[in-house]
């Protein structure tokens, strides 16, 4: 019998968590968020835990032609890098084909009491934060990072990044073409330990 001193729960946000499905980034297409959607949809993403209130992530928004110059820059990294070609075109598409990507910045800063594996976790959270304000929001979202996204000469050269920051992940949002078949998901009772005493 439910304990009648439980809080109530709310039924349409656990819906969507119990549902929630990524939509793959080539299934994406326009109408994507206006400026003013995506504010809203940043201001929830930035709602997440951040111990030391350090807010170790930022947020760098790529529009097309800023998706058309970092494709370009993806295949002369790769050429520059001996990658085979298959590999340097999978990674020069995740830009190209992509109309909005949000690229979520982790941002360690100093702190003698908030470890940076804390604040890499939090940069997480904001990646998943964004996501799901996206899909709550009807949009199609998809969070990708690829080889590009973990190449230095890539992300300091055509993001800006500071040498201390990497990529926790790049969020694609956009409209999409057909909702994805639904993927096996994990066998909760594999995956969980209960500790009574």
């Amino acid at each position: 019998m439910p304990d009648p001193n439980a809080p109530a729960p709310s039924q349409t946000v656990m819906e969507f968590l119990l549902a929630r499905r990524s939509r793959p980034a080539k299934m994406l297409t326009t109408p994507v968020p206006d400026r003013a959607a995506l504010e809203v949809l940043l201001q929830a993403a930035a709602r997440v835990p951040d111990h030391g209130k350090l807010e170790p992530w930022r947020f760098i928004v790529l529009e097309k032609p800023a998706l058309e110059r970092l494709a370009e820059l993806a295949r002369a990294r790769g050429a520059a890098l001996g990658l085979d070609p298959e590999r340097i075109d999978k990674g020069a598409a995740q830009y190209e084909g992509a109309d909005l990507v949000v690229a979520v910045v982790a941002s360690p800063k100093p702190s003698e009491s908030i470890p940076k594996v804390e604040q890499t976790l939090s940069a997480g959270a904001a990646c998943l934060s964004l996501l799901n304000a996206a899909l709550a929001s009807g949009w199609g979202a998809c969070w990708l990072t690829g080889w590009a996204a973990h190449d230095r000469a890539f992300v300091t050269e055509g993001l800006g990044l500071g040498a201390e920051e990497f990529i926790a992940g790049m969020i694609h949002i956009g409209t999409e073409r057909r909702t994805p078949p639904e993927r096996p998901r994990p066998d909760m009772a594999a995956i969980t330990t209960w500790v009574e005493v």
